[in-house]
């Protein structure tokens, strides 16, 4: 169910209950791989409410948007740090936002330059639909439905997540 924007819902709380619906399906061989920024903030709370034994992945889609060519290289380009081998584990990607679908694909195509996991599923916090590709999250928290003109960010003050809300011309 889709529920309109009053107030924004707190993203700490929300960590804790994206824990809760990923808890029951963790394997040994599961393993988290954040997407720079937001995903990779919930990927590392994830680590810790699960009590993973194994740190998460950081991945940053900058080379591998299809608008990289448009947009250019993106100002805070941050290293894809995968320390495991991602060869027939069970990866969930986090992402903060799931909207277009596009930031997941260019995750994925990364994803499996690295080798060829058993399963990828999608964690997101929010799920903001109007997708262009066919990409679904597996667990999420919160859906809702923004004007395409509304920007949703997730932001990290000191050790705090919080939500934003931005109008764009």
């Amino acid at each position: 169910m889709t529920t309109p924007l009053v107030s924004l819902p707190d993203a700490e709380a929300q960590c804790q209950q994206l824990a809760d619906l990923i808890r029951p399906v963790l394997t040994p061989h599961t393993m988290l791989v954040g997407i720079y920024s937001g995903g990779a903030w919930i990927a590392e709370r994830l680590t810790r409410l699960l009590n993973l034994p194994e740190p998460a992945g950081f991945i940053d889609i900058s080379f591998y948007r299809d608008d990289f060519a448009e947009k250019g290289l993106h100002p805070q380009v941050r290293p894809t740090r995968i320390s495991f081998d991602v060869n027939d584990r069970r990866v969930i990607l986090v992402d903060d936002v799931l909207y277009t679908g596009r930031t997941t694909r260019a995750a994925l195509n990364e994803l499996f330059d690295y080798g060829r996991p058993a399963a990828v599923e999608l964690a997101v916090l929010a799920d903001r639909g109007r997708r262009q590709l066919p990409i679904a999250p597996d667990y999420c928290v919160w859906k809702l439905d923004l004007p395409a003109e509304t920007g949703l960010t997730l932001s990290l003050a000191g050790q705090h997540l919080s939500w934003k809300v931005e109008q764009h011309d």
